[in-house]
């Protein structure tokens, strides 16, 4: 069974770029766990067609430690079992902790080692910052695979470099390894060969370019991922490539991460001076 953690800016579509990824493994017939770790919890909407997914902190809350695996796992897409972590009301506590909480509790559920033989274990983490709660599937062996969804834009380039810092930190006593940034394209100048550069640097691959597609935003709205409103569209083979892309990997690194100056000096060379 493979863990991965889905890392990223918040807003550059890792939610999204994780569901679809994982319908194209579904596709492909590998048997699938999601555990959304975004307070959001919107990391499973589009494998259960917008069903609004009871948390696990909201579960715990309303019916005390006595929950079943049933009670904050339900099935979706082709057969993927969804798990939202949630978060505390707002104002009150921190997010983080609903991940932890989460992630022990499906552990003592036997979420992880039951009946239905996983292939894979997804992680839908908030990747803003990574510290607390949100480096949870970093460290402890939660997940030995990390995936980061970037752009070409200065903040998202920003939060992938700042992941990279915490993966090093974490490298040695949790054995979590880089398998490489995932383009989520937002049109900008050079933004391929910019991020291929990036991923370089970071001692790392770009395993995969998402085209931007309005056909993405039309799914969601129909609450879908591509692959299932929308099977035979360019964009769905996108992400088909990304997860055989994934599947077949082999890379896996500690990665380099860049001084900020080096970032800049990315930036305007690829972008602001081209």
């Amino acid at each position: 069974m493979r863990k991965i953690a889905i890392y990223g800016k918040g807003g550059i579509g890792k939610s999204t770029t994780t569901q679809n990824t994982v319908a194209g493994l579904v596709e492909a017939g590998k048997k699938i766990m999601v555990v959304g770790c975004d307070p959001k919890a919107d990391s499973t909407r589009l494998l259960l067609n917008g069903l609004a997914q009871k948390t696990v902190l909201d579960t715990l809350r309303d019916e005390g430690e006595d929950v079943l695996l049933e009670d904050v796992r339900k099935e979706g897409y082709g057969g993927t079992l969804c798990t939202e972590s949630g978060g505390p009301e707002p104002g009150v506590g921190c997010a983080g902790r609903g991940i932890i909480t989460s992630i022990n509790l499906l552990e003592q559920l036997g979420a992880y080692h039951g009946d239905e033989n996983l292939d894979y274990v997804f992680y839908d983490v908030l990747g803003d910052v990574v510290c607390g709660g949100f480096a949870m599937p970093i460290r402890e062996g939660k997940a030995q695979e990390i995936y980061i969804v970037v752009s070409g834009e200065m903040m998202a380039m920003y939060a992938a470099n700042n992941i990279c810092k915490g993966i090093v930190k974490f490298a040695e006593s949790g054995g979590v390894r880089l398998g490489g940034l995932i383009c989520n394209s937002r049109n900008v100048d050079n933004e391929k060969e910019m991020i291929q550069v990036l991923a370089k640097k970071l001692g790392t691959q770009m395993i995969h370019f998402i085209p931007r597609d309005n056909m993405v935003q039309r799914a969601e709205i129909n609450r879908k991922t591509v692959i299932d409103y929308a099977p035979d569209h360019p964009q769905a083979d996108e992400y088909r490539a990304l997860s055989k892309k994934i599947d077949a990997n082999e890379m896996f690194v500690i990665p380099t991460p860049l001084e900020i100056e080096a970032l800049e000096e990315l930036l305007i060379t690829y972008g602001i001076a081209a």
